[in-house]
Formats: structure tokens, sequence, C-alpha cells
């Protein structure tokens, strides 16, 4: 019998069989997946094969795992030099955003919109909070939506509060896996009340005294929509580990550096002091955003530090 894993704990997994039937299941012997090294061998998402131990209590022993078609993952907080699978088999991937309250950086959507590129995740950045925008943040909002927009992404400006820009929203969710990600205070959990209605999840306010957001979310767990699709929440992520990423294909995950790549004079270039550089030129230029020039450095001194031995 086949199963979608909707939710892991650590040794007992919430999986939902083809007709629909939840069961709680756990591993039967050790799995590992060729080329993969992560510190958890089962993700939400994935697919497997199971066998029932008790039909009354629904408890079942999941026996193999089917290939994942992708998967995203981040660097594992208690393990620098291995990495944690966030959720695998994604239609795409929703970066949900602030200006203020809390601010979310260029660089953390940067290194976001970078792991989604290497997994081959289609991205969108939701912008929550619209509401409570000031002059200044609105400008913000549309010097983001110009940088990002004209490398491809989509961007969008919400209020989950208010459900402006919401119809919208639901139309790019509908029969879509979708995982959810973003800083703790971002309006994740707000975001999952509103587009399951009846289901409540635990929402918090921002830490006063730190401007971050308090993590409400302990695992991650995926959520049948109403009107089709699923969407998959996750804890709320303040670092956003870089893993599995070589100094020399950094630049392949930036839509508009990939770009000119070929015009650089070097092979093996880096974009940081090498002559001829196509990439440095377009930032020159102005063709290249340097808020996104200044992300992609910041991550390839993190990918020095962090190189594997």
């Amino acid at each position: 019998m086949n199963a979608t894993v909707y939710r892991s704990t650590g040794s007992w997994y919430d999986v939902k069989d083809e007709t629909g039937q939840l069961w709680k299941a756990r591993i039967k012997g050790v799995f590992k997946i060729e080329g993969l090294s992560s510190t958890n061998p089962i993700a939400v998402g994935d697919v497997v094969s199971m066998e029932i131990e008790n039909e009354d209590t629904h408890i079942a022993t999941i026996a193999g795992i089917h290939d994942r078609h992708n998967y995203i993952s981040r660097q594992s907080p208690s393990h620098r030099r291995q990495h944690h699978i966030v959720a695998s088999n994604l239609d795409q991937v929703l970066l949900v955003a602030t200006i203020k309250d809390p601010r979310t950086s260029n660089g953390f959507m940067d290194r976001f919109l970078v792991a989604a590129e290497a997994y081959h995740v289609p991205a969108i950045l939701l912008i929550n909070k619209q509401d409570a925008w000031k002059e200044k943040d609105k400008a913000k909002f549309e010097e983001w939506s110009a940088i990002y927009s004209q490398i491809g992404y989509q961007i969008m400006a919400v209020s989950v509060q208010q459900g402006t820009g919401m119809d919208g929203l639901h139309a790019l969710l509908k029969n879509k896996t979708t995982l959810v990600s973003g800083h703790s205070g971002v309006g994740k959990s707000s975001l999952l009340n509103a587009l399951i209605p009846g289901f409540t999840l635990r929402t918090k306010e921002v830490s006063g005294w730190s401007g971050k957001g308090m993590h409400t979310t302990t695992f991650a767990e995926m959520f049948d929509l109403p009107d089709g699709g699923r969407i998959i929440d996750t804890p709320g992520i303040r670092e956003f580990g870089i893993v599995d990423i070589e100094r020399e294909e950094l630049s392949h995950y930036f839509p508009e550096m990939r770009a000119v790549l070929q015009e650089c004079q070097f092979n093996n270039c880096l974009h940081v002091n090498e002559p001829g550089c196509a990439v440095k030129q377009a930032v020159s230029d102005g063709s290249i955003s340097p808020d996104r020039f200044a992300s992609y450095l910041s991550i390839l001194d993190t990918i020095k530090e962090n190189e594997w031995e």
C-alpha cells in the first residue's frame, strides 16, 4: 500500500493512503538513499510503501520510499556539515516575507531563492502585512518587485489579516503542492488559518525585545487545501544555510548571472576580482542589481567558510 507523508515527528510519521485514510507509521529497518546525506531519512511529501500492523488502530510500518522528483533542504541546526530535508515532491515554494515587524532581509530571500534554484523548485515571493505599510514601505516593495520580477520570480503583496490579495494566491496554490517558509512572525500560521477555513494553527506576536518572530511550528506538516492542492507548513527558519553547493557553481543559481556567464573571460570566474568579468560589468551597467550581487558575495563567503573537508 502506498501513502504520502503528511507529518514527521522523528520516529513516527502521519501518512495518508490513496483512499484518504490517515495512519501512524514507523520505519522498518534503516533507509539509505544513495548520494544523499541528510539528518532525516524520510520527509514530509515523500511517497512511501507501507505494511499494515494494526488495521483497527491504523498503525503501519514504512517498508520503502519511492524516488523523489525533487526536494528542498536546509543546513541542519545541530550538524553544521549535514543538511535536513524540509520537504519533497514539491510543485513550488512560497517564501513569506515582511518589510517590517519583522524585517526580512534581501540576503535571506536570496539564500532561499538559491536553494530553490539548486533543487529545481519554482519559487514565489509573498510579501505580507501590506495593511501596515507606510510610504517608505510601499517604496521598498516597489524596489523588490522591480528586482525580482525582472529576473523571472513572481512577487506579490498581500494582507492576510485583511484578506487583500488573497484571491490571486488561492489561484496560485490550487492543485499544487506548495511549501511555505519564512522567518517566524511573518504570518505563516495566519496564512494557513486563512487558506483552510475552520482550521486553527497557533499564532504568536513578534517578540518586542528582539524584533524577531517566535516559533509556533515545531515540525513540518502538510495540509489539504479545500479547493485542491496541499500546503506544507515549516518551522520558522532564521538562517537558511546553503549546503551541497560549490563556490564555482553558485552563480548558476542566480538567473540574471547565469544569463551572462558565458561572456566572462575565464571559465572558472568567481566574479570577485577576476578581469574580464561579465557579471561585474552587468552590475556596473545596472542590469544586475547591486543588492543581489552583494547577496551573491555574502553567500560565496559562507560557502568558503563551510567548505567540506
